[in-house]
């Protein structure tokens, strides 16, 4: 073929210009249709048109004031500037929450990079799913997250604390106390819990054992953030093929699913093969993932692929893991920083149950843990493992509010319109530690506001979801594992208390400060990775 001289002699930055200038003006008259077919929203200055201000909420380690801040100036929804010159929605209202809510994997969307990073990570499985297809993998997999399915799960819990028990038993029993890093336990709980009873499989580190999971999520908290990471971050959405840069978070995620696809394919091969017939005879099937398999043939319509069977297992790792440690970590550090409430839930685990563990009726019930029940919801309330929700309009829509909100043009509506490819977030942190909400002790640690009905204010109340909270969000994305997280959580943190005193290594003025992991995670200040050192002692 014969290539034109003018042709042959434009250069590469010649092409690079013209795809630019096409670029921006493709990002400025979709900013254009959006501006035009949504309601103008309050928005604070633009501190730069290529990050927006991220960079302000990404190194605010207190991103909650800002939205507290942004509230009092703006409204309960508003506007901040994002990267590239474009904006991001931010709800707060509580009706136009629970609106979104109601309306996501249809309505509103994962954006292009979390699409891209969930599916190179764990699969086109029920976090990825939007639509109908979310649809289907949720009802397949919702039996397996009953509570009857639960239930038969709680001795796996216990197993794994007493294993837990046997070794710090064994640090103790010649000295008074030790420094144990509770976190890296927390950690081991986690994982051998998620690992039986999510699919059959001991990861065994209570005993010992390195799991390859394991070390990348320990890599992953002691990873120093990176400027090529901070740009996939900030830009990913505008360019979703940033996230193929071989960062090092990248390189560990990498890693993390060859270790969760070494676990997933041994157990999917030998499921079948019970199912034929071929497999080992005589067991119950308890795991999450195992009844989950068996139970495919019972509708066909709801039969899921083995790439989404083993995309779901992957987010059980994931979301047992990580969400579960973190929270028993932080139950430590504020019950270290408040003694007197770590005495009475002590107090009242051996009031209740002298002898024994409460069943998980007695867990979930109440059974006189009330106390139990009011500490861990307010760890969830102020620690949420996942601070915000963020979508992407897939079409036009009307969000509802509860309040009249006052636009910059002085008018009053009681609803916004939101067009085709706007983004809009919920700050979950904020929301669930909001004065506007929950009263001036909102950021408080408190669990006493649990305890009667008039504790919680009326404002909090009309916040939809769980007790109130957007911890395990809301609407068709719902954590599934709730009751799982819940029950785990309580079993825990109960033996725990029952057994053992525990204190910062410098008293309740100890800083504590977060380290990036998968998700982000508490240590002690001046320690490497996720290290949360406490003095342990045992109790009568």
């Amino acid at each position: 073929m014969i290539i034109p001289q003018e042709v042959r002699s434009v250069s590469l930055w010649q092409v690079a210009l013209v795809l630019g200038v096409v670029y921006v003006a493709h990002k400025l008259l979709k900013s254009y249709r959006v501006r035009a077919r949504s309601t103008p929203l309050a928005m604070p200055p633009r501190p730069s048109w290529f990050f927006g201000v991220s960079r302000l909420i990404i190194n605010n380690p207190d991103a909650s004031s800002m939205y507290e801040d942004w509230v009092q100036q703006f409204g309960s929804v508003f506007k901040i500037p994002a990267p590239l010159g474009g904006t991001r929605v931010i709800l707060t209202d509580p009706k136009a929450i629970a609106h979104f809510y109601s309306v996501e994997t249809w309505t509103y969307v994962q954006t292009k990079l979390s699409r891209v990073a969930i599916e190179n990570l764990f699969g086109r499985g029920l976090l990825w799913a939007e639509g109908e297809s979310h649809k289907r993998q949720r009802k397949a997999i919702s039996p397996a997250f009953s509570n009857v399915a639960i239930r038969r799960l709680t001795s796996i819990f216990y197993d794994s604390v007493y294993k837990l028990k046997t070794n710090w038993d064994n640090q103790l029993a010649s000295v008074d106390s030790a420094l144990i890093d509770v976190e890296t336990w927390m950690n081991h709980v986690s994982l051998d819990s998620i690992g039986i009873a999510g699919f059959s499989h001991d990861f065994g580190s209570l005993e010992g054992k390195r799991a390859a999971v394991a070390e990348v999520f320990d890599a992953m908290g002691r990873l120093k953030p990176s400027p090529i990471t901070a740009i996939v971050i900030l830009f990913g959405n505008a360019l979703p093929i940033l996230w193929r840069l071989p960062t090092e978070t990248r390189k560990l995620q990498t890693k993390l699913n060859r270790a969760m696809e070494e676990i997933a394919v041994p157990l999917l091969e030998n499921t079948r093969k019970e199912m034929r017939g071929l497999g080992e005879k005589g067991k119950e099937e308890k795991s999450i993932i195992g009844l989950l398999i068996k139970a495919e043939d019972t509708e066909s319509s709801l039969q899921m692929s083995q790439e989404e069977i083993m995309a779901q297992m992957k987010v059980l790792i994931l979301a047992g893991y990580e969400t579960t440690s973190i929270s028993l970590t932080w139950a430590l550090i504020e019950l270290s920083r408040k003694p007197e409430m770590q005495v009475r839930l002590r107090e009242e685990l051996k009031e209740q149950f002298p002898g024994s563990d409460p069943t998980w009726e007695q867990l979930t019930n109440g059974a006189g843990l009330h106390y139990l029940d009011a500490v861990v919801h307010e760890i969830l309330r102020i620690h949420a493992p996942l601070a915000v929700t963020t979508r992407v309009a897939a079409k036009d829509d009307v969000i509802p509010l509860s309040q009249p909100l006052r636009l910059p043009n002085g008018e009053l509506t009681d609803h916004i319109a939101v067009a085709e490819g706007q983004e809009v977030t919920v700050p979950i942190g904020y929301v669930n530690t909001a004065r506007s909400v929950w009263g001036e002790d909102a950021r408080e640690f408190r669990p006493e506001r649990w305890l009667t009905p008039e504790g919680l204010p009326k404002k909090a109340q009309e916040v939809q979801g769980h007790r109130h909270l957007l911890t395990f969000v809301d609407g068709h994305r719902m954590c599934l594992g709730r009751g799982f997280a819940l029950a785990e959580f309580k079993a825990v943190l109960g033996v725990l208390i029952k057994n053992y005193s525990f204190e910062l290594p410098d008293g309740p003025e100890t800083k504590i400060e977060y380290c990036r992991g998968v998700l982000p995670r508490p240590r002690v200040a001046g320690e490497k990775g996720a290290c949360v050192p406490m003095r342990v002692r045992r109790v009568d």
